[in-house]
């Protein structure tokens, strides 16, 4: 079969299956709008809350499934949009604002105040960011029942009064649905983009994300931003619905709620978390005797699913990952697309350390270390253990700060400590433990390392515009590629921690060098390797030098660093023992005694 029928193939198939998963989205939807035909009033209210509930949480998703942050309290936001909504459509505080206006001014508040929500994730970790969310959300119900001339403190105010033909409950019903359908759009989109592999990659690998490139603090403000401004249009939806809003109406319950349907729903997922919302909007009435237990059954159901159901609803739907991967998988690198991946526009300079110092404690991990490497040559940085190699690669990289000396890239100084720079001076590397996102595919893994190419926006990628789609096309072109350089185009759709250990070294490499780097860092790559899985990593690693790029290699496989380095450093104790020709450091007296033995 040629290569156009096989990439026409492909693509036909990728086509088929975003078919099917748009499949259950509009089966949702189409139940969605024929309720009134088949339902009664209350039935349709409950369809107009779901539809609510889900604008909010497909934000909420965002941060709390793909970006792994705790936020609980959302129920603020949501707050913070109704009462904005219905304080300028009564005219409270201004002139009366027509409802729709009142929403989208709402939007931009939340957009603000989401922010302000969610910068406490920049300092905070886990538990300390859920309590501070929960402490903004009883602020807000505080200032909504002190400000009683804007408010009605805790009498409240009547709901925004939307105009024909929304006024009316099958109305709300269509205009719901189409927010919800609106944010379902916009929410996948970012999931689907290089915003959103680089959620998940902090989530589940925020070192690596750091090393191509990805800032945390930039990515999550805009999804804070994204995030505040849906809740805060459910919440102006909300108040709508239910004409008359107070205090009261806004609980822990209902924060709770939003949450647990992301959970429940499972991370990296966006049809989960909406069945999930479906669900906690659903039982409470089917189970109305045990209302008063909703906080106990919520915890009890949260319960369940982490140890039962860990994974989510999504995990029990992701039929393709059930399947056996065929055994005896062989990893057989290509050189000649490697060649092609790495190709530099113009030869890179040359990396050089001077006089390194950094120590921890009373310790001197490196001391006063020199190293330069040059383009298209590898070289080897071996010693014993604790001699400081690994620590070596951190500094390159800026995960440590050292003490004093310098580090220059060309003519061109790398600032110290400054770990997201790297990727965009060139600088790739891959760890001693491979750092991967394992309810991702392989393929989306190596695509993470392109991710400060793309030049489309926030926005761009929000729509799914033109530039955005091209960029898309061009970086998964380039990560099959990648793959297909180190051996695993074969296993480009699985997930990557259905991998064996030797493929998810292969795949780290795939994905540093879909940074195209001038350098790269290598951090004992041969570990775990059997023979003829090292044979062919030497092979991997000689075309990657032969295209121009330099490679930094620690190894603990004397025969790999001496069949294929240009030049070897041995460090001891954080200095420099020996460096030369790998001939020459064979028959080193110090280097034998010191680190290979008789």
């Amino acid at each position: 079969m040629s290569a156009t029928t096989s990439e026409a193939t492909g693509i036909e198939a990728a086509g088929g299956r975003r078919f099917a998963a748009l499949l259950p989205f509009l089966a949702l939807l189409a139940i969605g709008l024929v309720i009134p035909f088949v339902g009664n009033e209350y039935w349709v209210l409950i369809a107009t809350r779901i539809a609510i509930y889900w604008v909010l949480i497909s934000g909420l998703n965002l941060v709390v499934g793909y970006a792994g942050q705790l936020a609980i309290g959302y129920v603020a936001l949501f707050t913070l949009g109704a009462y904005t909504t219905s304080v300028l459509a009564a005219g409270n505080a201004t002139p009366p604002v027509p409802a729709f206006a009142a929403l989208g001014i709402a939007g931009l508040a939340g957009a603000v105040f989401g922010v302000v929500v969610g910068l406490p994730a920049l300092r905070l970790r886990t538990f300390y960011f859920a309590i501070s969310t929960l402490g903004f959300a009883t602020i807000v119900t505080q200032i909504a029942l002190a400000w009683q001339d804007v408010t009605g403190g805790g009498i409240g105010l009547p709901g925004p009064t939307l105009p024909e033909p929304f006024d009316t409950v099958t109305g709300l019903l269509y205009l719901c649905l189409a927010f919800a359908a609106f944010s379902t759009w916009i929410t996948a989109n970012i999931a689907r983009s290089r915003f959103g592999r680089a959620l998940v990659a902090v989530r589940d690998a925020d070192v690596a994300a750091e090393a191509t490139g990805i800032s945390k603090p930039r990515l999550l403000v805009l999804v804070f931003i994204l995030a505040g401004a849906l809740a805060a249009v459910a919440g102006g939806l909300f108040a709508s619905l239910q004409t008359y809003i107070t205090p009261d109406a806004f609980t822990f319950e209902l924060s709770l709620l939003f949450f647990i349907a992301v959970l429940i729903g499972g991370r990296g997922s966006i049809l989960g978390p909406l069945l999930g919302t479906i669900i906690l909007t659903v039982l409470p009435e089917i189970a109305a005797p045990l209302a008063a237990w909703s906080t106990f059954l919520y915890a009890a159901l949260l319960l369940v699913i982490v140890l039962a159901m860990p994974g989510g609803i999504a995990a029990l739907l992701d039929f393709r990952n059930r399947k056996p991967l065929p055994p005896g998988r062989a990893i057989a690198p290509r050189p000649d697309a490697v060649r092609t991946l790495v190709a530099h526009r113009a030869t890179p300079d040359i990396l050089s350390l001077r006089g390194i110092v950094l120590s921890f404690g009373g310790v001197r991990a490196i001391d006063g270390l020199d190293l330069e490497v040059r383009p298209g040559q590898i070289h080897g940085l071996i010693g014993p253990n604790g001699s400081g190699k690994t620590t070596t690669l951190n500094v390159i990289s800026g995960y440590y700060r050292p003490e004093t000396g310098s580090m220059m890239l060309g003519g061109h100084t790398l600032a110290a400590g400054r770990t997201t720079d790297r990727a965009a001076h060139g600088i790739a590397r891959t760890f001693q433990t491979p750092r991967l996102i394992g309810e991702a595919s392989v393929l989306e893994n190596v695509m993470i390392g392109g991710t400060i190419e793309g030049r489309a926006t926030f926005l761009e990628a929000l729509l799914s515009l033109p530039r955005h789609r091209r960029e898309e096309r061009v970086m998964e072109q380039r990560a099959r590629l990648a793959l297909a350089a180190v051996g695993l185009d074969g296993v480009t759709e699985v997930r990557a921690d259905r991998l064996q250990h030797s493929e998810l070294r292969f795949m780290e490499i795939a994905r540093a060098l879909m940074q195209r780097p001038a350098f790269l860092l290598l951090d004992e790559p041969a570990a775990g390797l059997s023979a003829e899985e090292i044979r062919r990593l030497a092979a991997l690693i000689r075309a990657v030098s032969a295209g121009g790029t330099g490679v930094l290699l620690v190894e603990h496989h004397a025969d790999l660093i001496f069949d294929i380095c240009d030049h070897v450093t041995v460090l001891n104790l954080g200095r420099i023992l020996a460096a030369g020709t790998p001939g020459e450091i064979r028959v080193h007296k110090e280097v034998v005694s010191a680190y290979l033995g008789a």
